[in-house]
């Protein structure tokens, strides 16, 4: 497989805080790719650098995409252009706007329109403006929030979803940016077993659809269904890499989940 992703040496010290120290990770163009391991163990510090969010103390990170080239050190948005998404742990909705336009924010990153576009509606506006609800529908159909048949969630309330719905609006919300690669960080979290079922069909979804995808989440059961790849990290260092069967009976594994070798499925 071709890797789109490649990362090496990633390291991201805070102070004397040694969060990250000498990751190596590949995800392979096409995967699923899980990264796990107890809390604390440096996951969301590796996607915040990967992002754009955190700038590594050390290490490359490479992404061999349509605009292939080094991620170290980019903006955020520059990375979001070379259409690289992600989620966050703790769900970030705009609650007091309505589904549909949580989803059109995603879009509106990347339209062209001026401030006197909008402000006298011109028609280049009224044009961007009809193509970008469009897609923010198909956005929300193919994540599973509306139907062409019941369209109810394009005027509720972000704020008035259900807790799943939540979830899967801001995985709506990242697919907006059209991403050849997405970063989901535990999208399952608080999810009852109903809402992760169907998150797991969104997720394989979302790969066949030719998206690559690298997921942190603690569910170890949905982790050992939807993963291609697993790596593990613990105290900010990895300590194993593989599929899913050769993970669940790694002994380093293990003791990192205090021998809890039930939750590994």
């Amino acid at each position: 497989m071709t890797p789109l992703l490649d990362v090496k040496g990633l390291t991201k010290h805070f102070g004397g805080v040694k969060a990250v120290q000498g990751v190596d990770l590949t995800v392979e163009k096409g995967s699923i790719t899980a990264l796990i391991g107890p809390n604390g163990a440096g996951k969301t510090t590796c996607f915040n650098m990967i992002t754009g969010l955190y700038e590594p103390t050390a290490g490359e990170i490479t992404f061999n995409g349509k605009d292939p080239g080094s991620l170290s050190g980019l903006r955020p948005d520059l990375i979001a252009a070379k259409k690289i998404g992600r989620t966050f742990q703790n769900i970030r909705i705009c609650g007091f706007q309505t589904v549909l336009q949580n989803v059109k924010l995603g879009f509106h990153a990347r339209t062209q329109s001026g401030f006197f576009d909008a402000l006298f509606h011109t028609k280049k506006f009224r044009d961007e403006e009809a193509a970008v609800t469009a897609s923010a529908r198909k956005c929300l159909e193919f994540s599973g929030l509306n139907t062409k048949n019941d369209p109810k969630y394009e005027t509720t309330l972000a704020d008035n979803l259900p807790y799943g719905d939540k979830r899967r609006l801001e995985i709506a919300r990242a697919l907006a940016c059209q991403p050849e690669f997405l970063l989901l960080d535990e999208p399952a979290a608080g999810m009852n077993p109903r809402e992760t079922i169907l998150l797991v069909d969104l997720i394989n979804k979302i790969r066949d659809h030719g998206v690559t995808v690298l997921l942190i989440e603690h569910d170890m059961k949905l982790v050992m269904q939807l993963s291609d790849k697993i790596v593990v990290l613990d105290h900010g260092e990895k300590i194993a890499e593989g599929t899913p069967e050769q993970v669940k009976n790694d002994k380093k594994v293990i003791e990192a989940y205090l021998g809890a070798e039930d939750e590994l499925g």
